[in-house]
């Protein structure tokens, strides 16, 4: 048990008002659009670790952490106090106005610890769809060129060029286009749907030869662990073969760590996994515990391209979030977060994997630490099966487990439970799961 266990003490209800959620709903419904896709129909009030209470006192556990936001959980103690420690001295400056010390002891830690014997730099923005953008924007006036090129099924955000490198149309494409040209996309490997490597690298030279002379490819970017798109793991040899293909024409190699960063693999980044280096990563999500902070990290001489005033935002590196991400650092490293990570996604795919013999839907369990994905086919046609996905997400809920999911076809449930989850909650979870995966 980690020290962020919640006493039981602690878990008193609110007033259970059966109609707060109800009427919450109705407001919503009235004061946001549509185009804001919320999943749950209750409303939270408070969280602790790994747990949720809604309005009306209905307890939960959080299986989907924000979307990989809360691997250090709700609410860590850490966190809480690092960030009341910063609001006693200030809450904003701009640090392009008037920097601080944090923001620079931060990037010196990121620079330490992401892989690469080499000299680094790192800036910060406030999402990982600004880290993107940025990466994207740094590695053009590093090269001088225009091109980008993506891979289908992955997910970059949901901004114009987030959208354009973005490998999934409904929803974040309908309706919003055109989008910013010069962006291309590949293949993505998926054994389980007759995507080879070779398949993808041999699209990487037609892409070459019939739509984009490499000379003007400014980065290839890959998430090394695709999030949205379905936790499909990126194969060795491909990164391996993208490698070769960057350094041979110059093109840098930018990993979107984004979902993957901060311990959810079993290793601090995914690019510990592979003995290939790119020039620039993207990180968010995880990294702050839930405050808004995202980071680009990329070799020296990359990151100093860009003239002073081209990086930067109003609140990027917002000082609350820095001390909540030095806060995340540490917690990581006491905690043995890292560890954890590879233990409880042991656990996880155990039981998924002795699942399958009574689940024939259930056709793969896939994934690397806490990284872990089931995904669903039809048993008769083995086609992708979203319609099982929700009749599991639904009955996990019905019994008060919030599961996410994900695919191109929204056919695979992620799992993105807090790394800090009480072993006690987490095979309360399990045990919840087995029953919903009955519902397949």
């Amino acid at each position: 048990m980690t020290a962020h266990a919640m006493t039981k003490s602690a878990q008193t209800t609110a007033p259970n008002d059966q109609s707060m959620n109800a009427d919450l709903q109705a407001r919503r419904l009235a004061a946001t659009p549509r185009g804001v896709g919320v999943m749950a129909g209750f409303y939270i009030d408070r969280a602790q670790n790994a747990e949720v209470w809604d309005v009306e006192g209905n307890r939960y556990i959080d299986f989907a952490g924000g979307i990989a936001v809360l691997n250090t959980g709700h609410r860590h103690p850490a966190l809480v106090a690092a960030i009341e420690e910063q609001l006693k001295r200030f809450t904003h400056t701009c640090y392009q106005v008037l920097p601080y010390e944090s923001y620079v002891r931060l990037a010196e830690r990121i620079n330490a610890l992401v892989p690469g014997h080499y000299a680094k730099k790192t800036a910060f923005f406030s999402s990982g769809a600004e880290a993107v953008e940025n990466a994207v924007k740094i590695a053009r006036s590093s090269t001088g060129r225009p091109g980008i090129i993506a891979f289908s099924g992955g997910f970059h955000g949901r901004t114009m060029m987030g959208c354009a490198l973005t490998g999934k149309v409904v929803p974040y494409k309908v309706g919003f286009g055109p989008f910013p040209s010069e962006v291309y996309h590949l293949p993505f490997p998926m054994e389980l749907h007759g995507v080879t490597v070779e398949d993808s690298l041999h699209a990487l030279e037609t892409l070459f030869k019939a739509e984009i002379e490499p000379s003007r490819v400014a980065a290839i970017i890959i998430e090394p662990v695709q999030g949205e798109g379905g936790f499909y793991v990126a194969p060795p040899q491909l990164l391996h073969g993208l490698r070769k293909v960057c350094d041979e024409h110059g093109i840098l190699l930018i990993f979107d760590e984004v979902q993957t960063g901060f311990g959810r693999t079993g290793k601090l980044f995914a690019t510990e996994y592979y003995d290939v280096l790119p020039d620039i990563v993207t990180m968010a999500k995880s990294m702050a515990g839930g405050m808004t902070l995202s980071a680009v990290c990329g070799r020296a001489e990359v990151m100093d391209a860009p003239a002073p005033g081209g990086l930067g935002g109003t609140y990027a590196g917002n000082p609350l979030a820095i001390a909540a991400a030095l806060a995340v650092i540490d917690v990581m490293e006491k905690e043995q977060l890292v560890e954890r990570s590879n233990f409880l996604g042991e656990k996880l795919m155990a039981r998924l994997n002795a699942a399958q013999a009574a689940v024939p839907a259930l056709k793969e369990v896939r994934g690397l630490g806490s990284m872990v994905a089931a995904e669903f086919c039809d048993p008769a046609t083995g086609a992708p099966s979203p319609d099982a996905v929700k009749r599991v997400q639904q009955a996990a809920l019905e019994e008060g487990l919030i599961l996410l999911t994900c695919g191109v076809y929204a056919n695979v449930i992620r799992f993105l439970y807090p790394l800090t989850t009480e072993d006690t909650v987490f095979d309360e979870a399990l045990d919840i799961l087995d029953r919903a995966l009955a519902k397949a």
